[in-house]
């Protein structure tokens, strides 16, 4: 619903965007939270379960929340897989790349910034969650049309800072592209789990910056 390195400039950058990024207000923090334990107990159950066995009201429980609390912070079963709380740190971090950078790089610098910062729990977390997603139709249905949203955003993204319209055909080309590649390692990582996720994405989106040269 999400998730490289380039040339020096924009390796330089992302050491920068560290120290850079907003502090989230408590609520913010409240949320992501409460969000990041209902995920681990949901992931808890889904290991032990199955995903199709286990239900909203089972995940609550665990939690220790209500149904409706549950709710609150996603709507459906498949959403606890599916939400994370990094897109406005992706914004952030975008908005903090340095202006000679192409869009692209700005882009590749923000979310390798962000794949950084992860700690070693929300690596495994995410890990466990890509294999899930990738193995369950549904949520691979789902995780897609999350992914529409988010090339969506990083096309306001990029738009904004090269001075276009987000509906220009370049524009979501490369939003477009961005997000292919991202599919493209979420897929040979639920394939390769002992993958480092960072380095796919990095050369990945090297390669895009280089032309697909095959």
């Amino acid at each position: 619903m999400s998730s490289n390195s380039k040339s020096n400039p924009a390796i330089q950058s992302v050491q920068s965007i560290r120290s850079a990024k907003p502090t989230p207000g408590l609520r913010e923090r409240k949320k992501a939270k409460t969000m990041a334990a209902v995920q681990m107990h949901a992931l808890r159950l889904f290991r032990e379960f199955g995903y199709q066995a286990t239900t909203v009201e089972q995940i609550a429980e665990t939690a220790e929340i209500s149904p409706s609390t549950f709710f609150r912070y996603f709507s459906t079963k498949e959403e606890v897989l599916i939400t994370d709380n990094y897109d406005p740190l992706l914004i952030a971090a975008f908005e903090e790349q340095p202006s000679h950078l192409s869009p692209l790089q700005a882009v590749k610098g923000a979310i390798l910034s962000g794949m950084t910062d992860m700690s070693a729990e929300e690596l495994a977390t995410m890990r466990e969650r890509n294999q899930l997603i990738m193995m369950v139709p549904e949520l691979r249905a789902a995780v897609l049309n999350n992914l529409t949203q988010t090339m969506e955003m990083i096309a306001e993204m990029v738009a904004k800072r090269a001075g276009r319209k987000p509906d220009d055909l370049a524009v979501r080309t490369l939003a477009g592209a961005v997000i292919g590649v991202n599919f493209s390692a979420m897929l040979y990582y639920a394939e390769n789990p002992d993958a480092d996720f960072s380095s796919l994405l990095d050369e990945g989106l090297s390669q895009l910056e280089a032309g697909l040269p095959l």
